[in-house]
């Protein structure tokens, strides 16, 4: 486990490290071919219900540094943070089909970072572990929390879900430790990925046989002895970029995770439009649970187009017909100006205006296991 650091001294090397982690079932596909490929461009991707802006990290550097907004990223604010040391032996028995067979078990490891466990297949989501969001080990946005687990006692894990190629949603070291963890597992781990990362992965040592590659609206699957998982790539609003020269150039992505009739919708990172999320819940049959993200919303003027607030959130949870959903995105590095707690107040608060019981969303402390009892109708 590691101690929180003390706050970074804010220097133009630190911020722009920040800002390129920022800036940075049945399904029938609607419409056409054509109209299915029109996130394509000529150089790369696009999003299809904004005007994709054109800012910089400067832009970004310039917001940070001389705008009126005080930026919550102080260790201090950890205490906002509920957290909890990992039931490690929790999770290796339900590994090995061990416990309820009807209930799947799901557990935040902060962030965007979710094991999802059930028949004794294990789906592990944006996987970050390390200390900082950033490409350096000395530099860029800290963890509020230490973490919640020594990731060497993770159970074997058939299925990666990657939403895209920021640095807090796709991390070198870490696609390291996993390519090495799963060359030591009778089955290895298959690594889903959206259009054009595949060679990110190879750089970092994944096998190739292990890696699909997914445009919007593809189909794959995935398998140990126990179960299989159908993996299905679906749209979301965002962008992509690890440098200057690269933005757009690959693909983001939702998903679609469905073990043995337990049905999971990871959303990534994503802004929200009236049309795809809707789009989504009447495409996908059924939703058990949705993974969606609550935080890094703030100043709202420069977010708004590639991050949700709470309300959006909620309103995404209404549009894919969730059964329930579970905040993330939050309470983890220090991203933007809310401070680590505030998703909380927000979402509650949104929620009561919507009439919506807390069980339909809700959060989780970074380290606690969820129980979910799966009931196919």
């Amino acid at each position: 486990m590691s101690a929180i650091h003390q706050k970074l001294k804010p220097h133009f090397i630190i911020l722009s490290l920040v800002g390129f982690s920022i800036l940075s079932a049945c399904v029938s596909k609607p419409g056409n071919e054509q109209q299915r490929k029109a996130h394509h461009s000529a150089d790369g991707f696009q999003n299809l219900y904004i005007e994709d802006t054109d800012k910089s990290f400067f832009d970004f550097l310039e917001m940070r540094i001389l705008g009126e907004d005080v930026w919550a990223d102080h260790p201090a604010l950890a205490s906002q943070v509920p957290f909890q040391e990992a039931d490690v032996a929790r999770i290796q028995a339900k590994s090995d089909l061990k416990g309820d067979a009807d209930q799947a078990l799901v557990t935040w490891l902060g962030h965007s970072m979710f094991l999802i466990q059930y028949k004794g297949l294990s789906v592990l989501t944006d996987p970050i572990f390390t200390d900082r969001a950033s490409p350096l080990s000395f530099a860029g946005p800290h963890r509020y929390v230490p973490h919640a687990m020594d990731y060497e006692a993770l159970p074997n894990i058939d299925v990666v879900i990657i939403s895209h190629n920021h640095y807090d949603h796709l991390d070198n070291s870490t696609l390291e430790m996993l390519g090495q963890k799963s060359q030591a597992q009778v089955s290895p781990t298959r690594f889903f990925v959206p259009l054009g990362l595949k060679a990110h992965l190879l750089d970092e040592g994944i096998n190739a046989n292990n890696i699909s590659e997914l445009d919007w609206w593809d189909k794959a699957s995935a398998q140990n002895a126990f179960a299989s998982a159908d993996i299905l790539a679906l749209p979301s609003q965002h962008w992509s970029a690890r440098g200057l020269a690269d933005r757009l150039t690959t693909l983001w992505a939702s998903w679609s995770i469905n073990i043995a009739g337990f049905h999971v919708w990871f959303a990534g990172d994503t802004g929200y439009n009236s049309v795809q999320f809707k789009e989504i819940g009447g495409a996908v049959e059924q939703i058990d649970l949705a993974l969606i993200p609550i935080g890094a919303y703030a100043p709202r003027w420069f977010m708004q187009k590639y991050h949700v607030d709470p309300k959006e959130a909620l309103q995404i949870h209404l549009d894919i017909n969730a059964k329930q959903s579970i905040g993330m995105h939050w309470g983890t590095f220090p991203l933007t100006a809310e401070e680590p707690g505030a998703p909380l107040i927000e979402l509650e608060k949104q929620r009561e205006l919507l009439g919506l019981p807390s069980s339909a969303f809700n959060t989780m402390a970074i380290g606690e296991s969820k129980a979910i009892t799966i009931k196919n109708d």
